[in-house]
Parts: structure tokens; C-alpha cells; sequence
């Protein structure tokens, strides 16, 4: 059985994006993770703990999670699918 590509690389981008926007809205607002955002914000160029640093992290989020996820589904499909 094979991992749709596209759906696997579309529902890892938008989790991993909500993921990193929550944690820099709760950063911004309570200082929860703010460390985290910090390192975070090294890789991912523009994300701070304000509201639109997390917006712009988000954005990064949403493609490097489909990336990742599309990676994942074609190495996955190559060793596993082709049963």
C-alpha cells in the first residue's frame, strides 16, 4: 500500500506550521517556549515572539514540514510500497 505524496506532505505542513505558530503566539504573550522560538528562529529567518514573527515562522513551518513530509512519503513508498 502506497502514502499519497501529496496529502502526506500537505498534512505535515499545515500541523508542523500550526505547531510553530502557537508557539510563538504563546511566547509572545506569556513568554511560554520563548528559548525555543529563539533556536527556532536561528533556522527559520524572521520568526520571533511577536505576532507577525510568528506568522513569518509559520510560513517557513508549512513548507519545510511538506517537504519533509513529501521526502518521507517517497522514501517510504520506495522501501515499502511496492508490495
Amino acid at each position: 500500500m502506497k502514502i499519497s505524496i501529496k496529502g502526506l506532505a500537505l498534512g505535515l505542513g499545515v500541523m508542523w506550521s500550526l505547531g510553530i505558530l502557537c508557539l510563538g503566539w504563546l511566547a509572545a504573550a506569556f513568554g511560554i517556549g520563548r528559548k525555543l522560538v529563539e533556536v527556532i528562529g536561528s533556522v527559520y529567518i524572521g520568526y520571533a515572539p511577536t505576532f507577525f514573527g510568528a506568522i513569518i515562522g509559520a510560513l517557513w513551518a508549512f513548507f519545510d514540514g511538506a517537504l519533509g513530509g513529501a521526502i518521507l512519503a517517497l522514501v517510504y513508498n520506495a522501501v515499502c510500497g511496492s508490495k
